[in-house]
């Protein structure tokens, strides 16, 4: 693990305090059952969240952010994993604020940076148009007209994207399907002519939404960063979202294993706790090992973006992919070793599942992640 300072030790603190006293699972089966999914979150939440300072912890100072740093913003993260706190922080206070700070202008950071560090509007990243992700393949068409442009076509699963104020769109000025030059990033505003929001029932309760973009015009200045350039923004900003989620995905999985660990000492079946049975303390040392060396990857990745290092991109793949497993593993374990309880509802195990389910999809499957290992790699 690695050391932290003073500042990130009490900032880790007060959100394994908060997210247990505000935002435990209990929430998430609420929020679910009232239809909350929808919007994906409770705006109440969101305001607690943005009032403890959470959504601007890598904005700049002078744009109302503290600039505190990625490893800071993915101590949160990792806790409001541990209960599956449903939220835009990850999309909104991560994503698309690096975006902006990566590829805005003085007058776009100014314009948005504000209001995303306050809380006052929640954003996503339009990226995926089919069933997996895969940025380079992006189609949406933006043609130029007048001095402005006008966006058409679909993206498919947005994460936080049913009720967001800011899309960030990349879309295709030129070039074909699978290359990555000719992408263009638009920031687009809710309620623009021509932009349909189709919410998703999700398994896991969040916020995803397909967008579908019919003729809808936006200005030269809605453009982040230069176009036809978009990829030079865009790949660093899904390193970071890639980044962040498995350290979400990271406390996802270690509160799903002390759960299962308290579980193993508490059941008892043929006069002693399942947990002196030699065959589950295996099973169970295997998901602690898998964990340990997961938290190595995503510290190591989160290291690697706050020191500007050159190997961001294989260490963010590497952290994503690493996430992923260990959480399939962990949530799988969970049902099989809670037996009967942990196949229903009332139990928080499909909970745990369902949401692993969603989360290794999202910015990159196992598989994706791997293959872009090694291809950075040289092979």
């Amino acid at each position: 693990m690695a050391v932290l300072t003073e500042e990130q030790s009490i900032l880790r603190d007060a959100a394994k305090s908060w997210v247990a006293d505000h935002a435990p699972v209990a929430a998430l089966r609420r929020l679910r059952d009232a239809g909350g999914w929808r919007a994906g979150f409770d705006p109440a939440t969101w305001r607690d969240m943005a009032a403890m300072g959470w959504a601007g912890v890598i904005v700049p100072e002078a744009y109302g952010g503290s600039d505190f740093g990625h490893q800071s913003l993915a101590l949160v993260l990792e806790e409001t994993g541990r209960t599956l706190t449903a939220s835009p922080l990850h999309s909104t206070a991560l994503v698309v604020a690096s975006a902006l700070i990566l590829g805005g202008t003085a007058a776009q950071k100014h314009a948005w940076l504000p209001s995303i560090a306050a809380g006052d509007i929640t954003a996503a990243l339009a990226v995926d148009e089919a069933a997996h992700h895969a940025p380079e393949t992006i189609a949406l068409s933006a043609e130029k007209s007048g001095s402005g442009y006008v966006l058409n076509g679909k993206k498919r699963f947005i994460p936080d994207a049913s009720s967001a104020d800011l899309i960030v769109v990349a879309a295709r000025t030129h070039a074909k399907p699978g290359q990555t030059e000719g992408i263009t990033l638009f920031l687009v505003e809710r309620g623009t002519a021509g932009l349909a929001t189709l919410p998703l029932h999700t398994i896991d309760t969040r916020g995803a939404a397909d967008l579908t973009f019919g003729n809808v015009a936006v200005s030269a200045d809605a453009v982040l960063g230069e176009p036809g350039q978009g990829w030079a923004i865009l790949e660093p900003v899904l390193d970071r979202a890639s980044a962040g989620l498995a350290a979400e995905m990271l406390g996802t999985a270690s509160q799903a294993f002390d759960i299962t660990l308290d579980y193993l000492k508490t059941r008892t079946q043929f006069g002693q706790s399942i947990g002196a049975f030699q065959a589950l303390q295996h099973r169970a040392a295997k998901m602690f090992t898998e964990l340990e060396l997961t938290r190595s990857a995503v510290e190591a990745s989160l290291e690697a973006i706050d020191a500007g290092a050159d190997d961001i991109a294989a260490l963010a793949s590497l952290a994503k992919a690493k996430a992923n497993d260990t959480l399939h593993l962990v949530s799988n374990e969970m049902v099989q070793m809670h037996g009967g309880i942990g196949m229903t509802d009332a139990h928080d195990a499909g909970l745990y599942l369902k949401r692993a389910r969603v989360a290794e999809a999202l910015y990159g499957s196992t598989s994706y992640h791997r293959d872009r290992y090694a291809r950075l790699g040289g092979y």
